[in-house]
């Protein structure tokens, strides 16, 4: 008998980039689950209109992310690849996962007070229920493991608390997720500001490296990376700038902390920085390539499209309908 294969959810928001830290981080590593895990992975953007979006950019961004997704290696055979709002039940578990979370639940949580705060004029009901959506996206497909970084680590443990508290009423119906921790990704930082980490919503751009950056223009941001004035190329808690850069440097070639330190030990930091933009373009140029073919193959990005929404659905409706009976909702006259 051959065991199920655990499954994963995981999803980001399609702000129309994603970052060399995002790449590092996460999509990377979600490239080397596919083959032991059954992995889905979504577009949230149903999650991105808690800020105002412009339409028509929303929908080229949501397209460009999920060619991105394709273009580092994501194999829509082997994973569920979708956009959110084109699988239905998430709006509708979300709704029903609403009557079973507190409103002191919602209110404790660090990110609506964070951007609350940076969206001071537009505090609106979604921005408030965001994580029991986020609930909704990881009960619907009965979820194993969801990748999580400190920042997500509590939204994970209410979906947890909402899980158990629907379970404790009406009998198991959702799995009880768990955190997936698996090989750490590279942490990156800022390039002009290394105490803060990479940001896709960073407003200097010099401080992002952007997936589909041109090659000058990745050499120019490494150039202008913050570094110090020792010039030591080394590891340190008091050289943030040099530590950053040498991070990157060994998760884009694969070359150890130690064996980085030795190559550098003799160069100046024009030398070093180089040499990171460098190794850092010959990482995204076959990314970059992908992403122009899959661009001008339409038929076959709307071909992903669609069958990732079809699957999908119909894992999620097999949960919905079981939630919807046990609820008291009339069943559907087929």
């Amino acid at each position: 008998m051959v065991d199920e294969k655990k499954r994963i959810f995981s999803g980001m928001q399609p702000s129309g980039l994603i970052t060399l830290g995002n790449y590092l981080g996460a999509l990377n590593n979600w490239t080397k689950l596919q083959d032991d895990y059954d992995c889905l992975y979504c577009i949230v953007d149903m999650h991105a209109i808690t800020v105002r979006q412009d339409p028509q950019k929303l929908r080229k961004q949501a397209r460009d992310l999920l060619t991105q997704y394709l273009a580092v290696g994501l194999d829509p055979e082997k994973n569920i690849i979708y956009y959110q709002s084109h699988v239905s039940q998430h709006a509708e578990l979300s709704w029903i996962l609403n009557c079973y979370t507190y409103m002191g639940e919602l209110s404790r949580m660090t990110q609506f007070k964070d951007k609350s705060a940076k969206h001071a004029d537009n505090i609106n009901a979604g921005l408030f229920t965001y994580p029991v959506l986020m609930a909704a996206d990881i009960l619907l497909y009965q979820t194993d493991l969801v990748p999580v970084g400190e920042d997500q680590r509590q939204h994970l443990e209410i979906t947890r608390d909402i899980a158990m508290r629907f379970n404790g009423i009406y009998s198991d119906t959702f799995k009880i997720p768990e955190a997936y921790i698996g090989k750490v990704g590279a942490k990156i930082m800022a390039l002009q500001e290394p105490t803060k980490k990479m940001s896709k919503s960073d407003e200097n751009q010099n401080n992002t490296i952007a997936l589909l950056d041109e090659p000058s223009v990745i050499m120019n941001k490494f150039k202008r990376a913050m570094t110090d004035s020792d010039n030591q190329v080394r590891f340190g808690e008091d050289k943030p700038g040099i530590s950053n850069l040498l991070g990157i440097y060994c998760a884009v070639t694969g070359v150890s902390p130690e064996a980085a330190e030795r190559e550098f030990a003799n160069a100046g930091y024009g030398t070093f920085k180089t040499s990171v933009g460098e190794a850092v373009v010959a990482k995204l140029e076959p990314i970059q390539k992908r992403v122009k073919e899959l661009e001008a193959n339409k038929d076959y990005l709307d071909s992903v499209i669609k069958s990732g929404g079809e699957k999908a659905g119909r894992i999620a409706e097999r949960t919905l309908s079981k939630v919807q009976k046990k609820v008291g909702f009339p069943v559907k006259i087929r």
